[in-house]
């Protein structure tokens, strides 16, 4: 399963119709949150996870709307399994805040592992890699990335000619080796095929700069704020923020594929001149309510 859960898709406090920012990136047996607002972990239980299937959470930065889930969270964790092991990652003073904050509710928390990082690539293994970069918000703040890795694919019709379509050779060819079948020499080139790995990306609370473009680039589904309209840029740039032409200008420059806005402030109470306005720079956007899905 490859899919993203947008768990709260506001900016700055909770409404009746949208919880403050999170997001579940869930990619076969890992379920990473990104960020954890107030009442994230109501919301997984509204799509029927459990908050112990969330093996990493990516903080963005330390403003209340982003990490005020957290307590609640791990305390539910450490209530269903006190083994359960979480790493935690974000910026400069994570380790700090978050260890002040949980010390006021939990007593023991030596099974959670809260790692500082800044800007590059921070965690790999056989499927994927997850990279960060640092914006331009108010405070430090990450952007974050999942770059699927490319996979070597068999071409089943082409092995079809050799009813060789099950056989423990095939696993052969998928690592690039060359195999011979019954007097056939086969080589990958021949048998197999390069699927490129997609790109995700979260850009967050930040103002228009050019690591917001740079990590983005090339993203299969680039997640960014848009927390203003276009008539509020005054707003965007005091407080740090994006407006919907920017998000777009970011997925345009980019060469992003497609563009998912979220983080609106409250004064909207539909996102339809965001979405209008960020459709006139980058055609295929999309605005998303709380707990809307999208697969990749």
């Amino acid at each position: 399963m490859k899919e993203i859960i947008f768990l709260g898709t506001s900016c700055g406090i909770p409404t009746k119709e949208r919880n403050t920012f999170s997001a579940l990136l869930r990619y076969n047996n890992e379920n990473i949150l990104i960020d954890c607002g107030e009442g994230t972990q109501i919301q997984l239980r509204k799509m029927d996870i459990a908050p112990t299937k969330v093996s990493k959470i990516l903080i963005s930065h330390l403003h209340g709307d982003h990490i005020l889930g957290i307590p609640g969270f791990i305390q539910t964790i450490r209530t269903s399994d006190l083994n359960k092991e979480i790493t935690i990652y974000g910026p400069r003073n994570t380790k700090k805040f978050i260890t002040s904050l949980l010390s006021l509710f939990i007593k023991d928390f030596k099974n959670i592992k809260i790692i500082e990082i800044n800007k590059g690539k921070f965690f790999e293994n056989n499927d994927f890699e997850l990279w960060s970069e640092e914006l331009d918000h108010s405070i430090d703040c990450l952007a974050y990335s999942l770059i699927e890795k490319d996979k070597r694919k068999i071409n089943l019709k082409f092995m079809k000619k050799f009813k060789l379509t099950k056989s423990p050779l095939l696993g052969d060819l998928q690592k690039g080796k060359t195999i011979n079948y019954k007097g056939h020499r086969i080589t990958p080139k021949q048998a197999t095929f390069i699927k490129k790995g997609k790109k995700i990306t979260f850009v967050m609370d930040t103002k228009l700069c050019n690591p917001a473009i740079s990590i983005s680039r090339n993203s299969d589904i680039l997640i960014c704020e848009s927390t203003y309209a276009n008539d509020h840029k005054d707003k965007a740039l005091e407080f740090k923020h994006l407006t919907s032409e920017q998000a777009a200008l970011i997925a345009k420059k980019s060469k992003s594929k497609q563009l998912i806005l979220l983080h609106f402030s409250q004064r909207y109470k539909t996102t339809d001149i965001i979405l209008k306005q960020a459709k006139k720079m980058f055609k295929n956007s999309r605005c998303v309510n709380d707990l809307d899905k999208i697969e990749f």
